[in-house]
């Protein structure tokens, strides 16, 4: 994804956020994480407020997290959030992830899953393929 952004002109540019790091935040700063990524996701300009374009990396790796004794699954509110504007205002997300759909539905709903289906174009590589971190 890295490179997708470098390279493409027709994209638009996005920034690169771990999803461990983004757990990681929440458990010190509290829910204020999941608003910046998610529902106040939006910067000014000339034209109006438009929605921040992100890439969650290596979504799945994060763990449930707590913020003064409550549980939070901070990546599925972060993506259940995006989902709602990009429903209403096409508010686009991408992820890197290594995990099957069924992995990712057993961490984060169902629900989830079904939206990921409508917010993610899925580009997949052969269990064979060279590590693309290299």
């Amino acid at each position: 994804m890295t490179l997708i952004s470098q390279f493409s002109r027709s994209l638009k540019q996005y920034a690169m956020v771990s999803a461990r790091s983004l757990s990681l935040r929440f458990a010190i700063e509290g829910y204020g994480v999941i608003s910046q990524y998610s529902t106040q996701s939006f910067k000014y300009t000339s034209g109006g407020y438009l929605p921040n374009v992100y890439c969650f990396d290596d979504v799945g790796t994060e763990r449930p997290m707590q913020y003064y004794g409550n549980d939070c699954n901070v990546m599925g509110e972060i993506l259940l959030g995006r989902y709602d504007h990009f429903v209403k205002k096409g508010m686009l997300t991408h992820i890197t992830t290594n995990l099957s759909a069924s992995k990712l539905e057993e961490l984060y709903g169902n629900r989830l899953r079904s939206r990921m289906r409508e917010m993610f174009n899925l580009v997949a590589f052969s269990v064979d393929s060279n590590d693309k971190r290299q």
